[in-house]
């Protein structure tokens, strides 16, 4: 396994919830920002959130806005993303990444390291 591992997708019908898990070890001090980020069938992949080192500062896509939440606990080396209101647009492969020294460069470049993805499939 590499030093960042997604758990927690699965398939489920709309309206459905999920959470989503990132652990991650091994990673440079200064590999503060995070994120997760999703690509869908015939779809360019797109960041949905991103957080930083503190977790008191985030954004989410306005695709998401209101039934994304992405939050951490460092103590446990872990991220998370809770999923409400599941519509079958959602349906993607989700990845969570790290890299950015800095919270405000969150939305672009600088992910060095990238999980494997877990599937997410949302039926009407």
């Amino acid at each position: 396994q590499g030093p960042l591992v997604e758990s927690g997708g699965a398939s489920v019908e709309s309206g459905g919830s999920l959470n989503l898990s990132c652990t991650y070890s091994g990673l440079p001090f200064d590999t503060s920002t995070m994120g997760w980020f999703r690509q869908g069938p015939g779809k360019e992949r797109e960041v949905v959130s991103c957080i930083s080192w503190t977790g008191t500062n985030s954004f989410h896509v306005d695709s998401v806005k209101g039934r994304f939440s992405s939050t951490r606990d460092n103590a446990k080396n872990t991220m998370y993303l809770q999923i409400n209101s599941l519509t079958p647009e959602d349906t993607a492969m989700y990845r969570c990444a790290a890299g950015p020294k800095y919270y405000g460069s969150c939305r672009g470049s600088g992910y060095n390291y990238w999980g494997q993805g877990t599937q997410v499939t949302v039926s009407s």
